[in-house]
């Protein structure tokens, strides 16, 4: 999820679970529920930087319990002694680590997903239910944070006094809501890829197939289908109003086996992009000194996220020697 969106649900969660929180202490979940996304600054470094780090290393459950007790070190040093005894550090670092345990559950619900188990496994986990800019999530984190303080401005023009923490109630129910949501999201993605996995494309039996939700609509979806000679892209609709083609399917062919591309696929830059790619794509294309290979994610264009879209540009001479390789951003590689 984007960075707006996690701090929202940090200050919900603590409004949630501790009501009655001092509002300093707010702090604490709200670094703990961004500080993973710290990797976004790759992006400022290069497209190698950017593959090797964003939503790798400091997106994993060992990372969430270093930040959680890093925010829990820092509260016991700079907070007084009188916030001391009204929330312990202990208590910090429980609020630290549910913020940023929530950070890791929205990202997996989205198209990037997490490496959550890094270091001992590098397998990304992501749902594919929701955009990474989720504006029902979003609304309801909002309406759970500024409804209350709304009301409690009402009540005290009128003279009520409540000494009730506010804010508990609403954050409560928006996450039962959101959590609805993403249950209906997660019906219509496993209904989508059933669908998808049932037919043929073009006389091909499916080897792999992706639905990734669409950004302006929650019951469009961006599919891909891999088979053993193409790659198919689709749009299919699931929920009030169905609509499913396979012929519809747009048709990007692989290309045929040869000392370039193979020679290409053992690189270090190919292998570094084809552990992460989902639905890796070549195209091979004809230089005055050779070959060039460029592989991309047809991921990337499925989920609208192109414009840190990332390749693996090897260039090979007339007898299949590499002379380059590089990780380079993909919208710039067209461009040279």
């Amino acid at each position: 999820m984007d960075v707006t969106t996690q701090d929202l649900a940090s200050l919900a969660l603590a409004r949630a679970a501790w009501p009655r929180a001092p509002k300093q202490v707010w702090l604490v979940a709200i670094a703990a529920g961004i500080i993973a996304d710290l990797d976004a600054f790759s992006t400022w470094i290069s497209a190698s930087a950017y593959l090797a780090w964003h939503r790798t290393y400091t997106h994993s459950l060992p990372a969430a319990i270093f930040f959680a007790a890093l925010c829990a070190v820092t509260y016991h040093f700079v907070g007084t002694k009188d916030l001391h005894a009204e929330f312990s550090a202990a208590d910090a670092f429980a609020m630290a680590l549910a913020a940023a345990c929530l950070h890791l559950t929205l990202d997996v619900c989205g198209t990037q997903g997490a490496l959550l188990f890094w270091p001992f496994s590098s397998r990304r986990f992501a749902l594919d239910w929701a955009v990474e800019f989720d504006p029902l999530i979003m609304t309801m984190f909002l309406a759970a944070l500024l409804l209350p303080e709304l009301l409690h401005l009402v009540s005290s023009e009128i003279g009520a006094r409540d000494k009730r923490p506010r804010g508990r109630i609403a954050a409560r129910v928006a996450f039962v809501v959101i959590l609805i949501y993403l249950g209906v999201r997660a019906n219509f993605h496993g209904n989508v890829i059933a669908l998808l996995s049932s037919r043929t494309y073009h006389g091909e039996v499916v080897d792999r197939v992706g639905a990734f939700p669409a950004r302006f609509s929650p019951f469009e979806w961006s599919c891909v289908v891999d088979t053993a000679r193409s790659v198919q892209t689709l749009s299919v609709m699931e929920g009030p109003v169905e609509s499913f083609d396979p012929e519809s399917a747009e048709t990007q062919f692989k290309p045929e086996p040869s000392p370039s591309l193979e020679a290409a696929q053992k690189t270090t830059a190919a292998e570094r992009f084809l552990r992460f790619a989902q639905f890796p794509k070549a195209s091979v294309e004809s230089a005055p000194d050779g070959t060039v290979v460029v592989l991309r994610d047809l991921k990337a264009a499925a989920t609208d996220e192109t414009a840190h879209e990332v390749a693996a540009v090897i260039h090979l001479d007339k007898s299949h020697q590499v002379t380059s390789q590089r990780i380079a951003w993909a919208g710039r590689v067209s461009e040279e």
